[in-house]
């Protein structure tokens, strides 16, 4: 069964709530799982698996697809490290070499694809 698509509209006012920090837990998970649905979209594939537990995750990046147990190529982070990095608050490689992002595999690095999501492009 395939996973239902958030909405742009629903998913935008997700973000934009989660971004000023009036949201609840539903609301952010809608907003984690929204940024990881465009990043999915604008970047498909399955060589990258990238997760923000316990929200979600999503296979990405073109290259050799991963199909059974532990990917490859994993990316990891808390859901304020992924919305900071999603909306461009936040730089990949600073995150990387903080610690806050966990990368492992030679093509979990999503240097030039973030952000996936700008404030002002959606308003």
């Amino acid at each position: 069964m395939a996973k239902a698509r958030i909405p742009a509209g629903e998913g935008d006012q997700a973000v934009a709530a989660a971004v000023a920090g009036d949201a609840d837990r539903p609301v952010t998970a809608t907003a984690v799982r929204y940024l990881l649905q465009l990043l999915a979209d604008r970047y498909p594939g399955g060589a990258v698996e990238v997760r923000v537990p316990p929200f979600g995750a999503v296979q990405c990046i073109e290259g050799l697809d991963h199909r059974r147990g532990t990917p490859p190529n994993v990316v990891e982070m808390t859901a304020p490290v992924w919305l900071h990095l999603a909306t461009g608050q936040r730089g990949w490689s600073e995150a990387l070499e903080s610690g806050a992002v966990q990368a492992s595999g030679s093509r979990a690095d999503l240097t030039g694809r973030l952000p996936v999501w700008r404030e002002s492009v959606q308003r």
